[in-house]
């Protein structure tokens, strides 16, 4: 309690500190007036009359300014709202001042001094203001043990950064130099931090200013430009910090004039250096499709399975059902959902999806609306050893889910597919290809809706290569890298969730839904960045070569394949050809084993046959 009374007092104090200052202010300014209007007769200032008046205006700017004034409230010095205030109170000091001249007769002072000392007087009282906030920067700008910072950003966000630093005492930054692309703002200076050139000189003014720290506070940043800041702040051994965006830092209803500080700063990541956008949902549309249904999702377990549970909840369906075989996954996706991790509820589903009578069994169990199937092997090197497990999973455990699913009057089914099924040469996007046209088959000889979603690599995903190249580090390389060519598309995990969801909502029945997934990014750039945002320059990094049925490139579309635009401008759709389960349950013989290789080529056989109107049977 004392020292929430303590606090008071001392907020109190600073807002009347500079009261008396205006005052004298307001007695300089009628008496300079007075001498003005007489053409300085000094004899002239000694009057009653000049004394009162000059006594009433202090006395009218301290009421006025303790009840709508700069006093009323405390502001941060010189900011445009203690201007405003001020300027008010003046005003109508001036005011009170001028009525008193023309009621009272002979008045107290001539006429025009109202104008001319209240004039006066507000150019005194921002002077004050000004020489102080001018001092207190250069003061702060050679506080000693201070990290010296370059901005990059001479917009709004930017000078938000710069204020909020200067005017945070307990800040350990204090900004030097500013620079910017804009050849607009070549020549600004904000708070006295002068802009000193653009991202190509990040090095000579580093140099110039001794500055050890680059702070990035634009606020939109082309990925490749942050690269570049990246690289030049690695050659300058400067660290990097990221002012996020204001919408990131409070919520997207922050006040423009909100002033960021050192502790809203953060270190640069991967998805800086991504550069994807912020992801804007119909989330009408998302909400009529799963608020009050019926919702299992296989995969939960995953990285995908568990991010769209985590956003499929925000829209509160009726039930959420988990299904993985991972009994530690699921425990760490009920735990995310809910915070326990009991996994005692009939919700929570331990099945493996190459099992038909058992994922036949659960459907009927859980009876769900919509149904969105994430469950896969996924990693390449290993399905190219082991194409009968890519089969035994992604091909036949995905019919045994459409199959169920049918059976049971799905409304929605949302298969979660991969770029590598577009022209595909591995025996991953030979198995995810065909899921997509086992999902055809079923849009158009089932009841519901039948959608896939085909989208590339997410960061953060269980076994993607950034956490790979962050073990490799932390152990202290070399770290791996197949070609230095080598090129991927790479979204966020939720990003990626978020527009499956968006394409559950808009996609037409039979359709591919191909989410936007900007430029593809080389491996290599992912590999040196992540090195230096360790800190760690003694990483090296090796080249091993492409493994078998890996791509160069990627690609979201085959040849034969022409998108269709959408509602929604980062989902694009694509029609596929179908093949029937009884194409597939035909390809591998009930006991007899099969050679891997005639296996793949059942597979391309299964793919050629469908684009081509043939009804070969891939078994057969």
């Amino acid at each position: 309690m004392q020292l929430s009374l303590d606090a008071l007092r001392a907020g109190r104090l600073a807002r009347y500190r500079w009261a008396p200052l205006d005052a004298l202010a307001w007695v300089l300014a009628v008496y300079g007036g007075v001498c003005l209007r007489y053409d300085f007769k000094l004899h002239y200032l000694f009057t009653w009359g000049t004394f009162a008046a000059a006594a009433l205006v202090a006395a009218a700017q301290l009421v006025v300014g303790s009840f709508r004034g700069p006093y009323a409230v405390h502001h941060r010095l010189g900011s445009a709202e203690e201007i405003a205030d001020l300027a008010r109170t003046v005003v109508i000091s001036a005011a009170l001042l001028g009525v008193l001249t023309l009621v009272v007769y002979p008045p107290p002072v001539p006429t025009s001094t109202p104008i001319t000392s209240g004039t006066l007087a507000l150019l005194v009282m921002f002077t004050m203001r000004f020489v102080r906030r001018a001092w207190w920067t250069r003061r702060a700008r050679r506080r000693h043990g201070m990290r010296r910072a370059v901005v990059f950003g001479a917009g709004q966000s930017g000078e938000r950064l710069i204020k909020g630093l200067l005017a945070d005492r307990a800040s350990r930054i204090v900004p030097v130099a500013l620079l910017d692309d804009d050849p607009a703002k070549s020549r600004l200076r904000i708070e006295g931090i002068r802009v000193r050139g653009t991202r190509s000189q990040v090095a000579e003014v580093v140099e110039a200013v001794g500055a050890d720290l680059l702070i990035v506070a634009a606020s939109r940043v082309d990925p490749q430009v942050m690269r570049k800041l990246s690289e030049a702040a690695a050659l300058a051994d400067l660290d990097v910090k990221v002012l996020p965006s204001l919408q990131e830092m409070v919520g997207p209803g922050a006040l423009g004039g909100f002033a960021p500080t050192a502790h809203d700063l953060r270190d640069l990541d991967l998805a800086d250096l991504l550069g994807r956008r912020p992801v804007h949902l119909e989330l009408d549309l998302i909400a009529a499709a799963i608020a009050g249904r019926r919702v299992l999702v296989t995969g939960a377990g995953g990285s995908i399975g568990a991010e769209l549970c985590r956003q499929i909840a925000r829209f509160e369906p009726a039930k959420l059902c988990l299904l993985d075989r991972d009994e530690s996954g699921l425990h760490g996706t009920q735990m995310s959902l809910s915070g326990r991790a009991l996994l005692d509820s009939d919700e929570v589903i331990l099945a493996d999806i190459r099992d038909a009578r058992t994922v036949h069994r659960v459907m009927q169990d859980v009876r769900p609306d919509l149904v969105f199937h994430a469950a896969a092997l996924k990693h390449l090197p290993l399905l190219e050893r082991f194409p009968a497990e890519a089969w035994q999973t992604n091909v036949v455990g995905t019919l045994n889910v459409l199959t169920a699913a049918a059976a049971c009057g799905v409304g929605t089914f949302v298969n979660i597919s991969t770029d590598k099924a577009a022209d595909p040469t591995s025996v991953l996007g030979l198995s995810k290809r065909l899921t997509e046209y086992l999902t055809a088959h079923f849009a158009r000889h089932a009841q519901g809706r039948y959608v896939s979603v085909r989208f590339g690599n997410v960061l953060g995903s269980r076994g993607s290569v950034i956490h790979s190249f962050t073990a490799q580090i932390e152990q202290g390389g070399p770290v791996t890298v197949t070609d230095p060519a080598v090129m991927r598309y790479f979204m966020l995990i939720p990003e990626a969730c978020q527009l499956v969801l968006q394409a559950t909502a808009i996609g037409r029945d039979g359709d591919v839904m191909v989410l936007e997934m900007g430029e593809q990014v080389r491996i290599l750039d992912v590999a040196r960045t992540m090195i230096q945002i360790s800190g760690r320059d003694d990483v090296a990094i090796e080249f091993t070569g492409l493994r078998p049925g890996e791509k160069l490139q990627e690609d979201l579309f085959s040849e034969s394949e022409e998108g269709q635009p959408t509602a929604h401008p980062l989902i694009t759709s694509v029609r596929v050809p179908e093949v029937s389960p009884a194409q597939v349950r035909g390809a591998l013989p009930p006991d007899a084993p099969v050679a891997d290789e005639l296996l793949v080529a059942w597979m391309r056989q299964a793919l050629t046959g469908a684009r081509g109107g043939d009804s070969v049977q891939v078994g057969g």
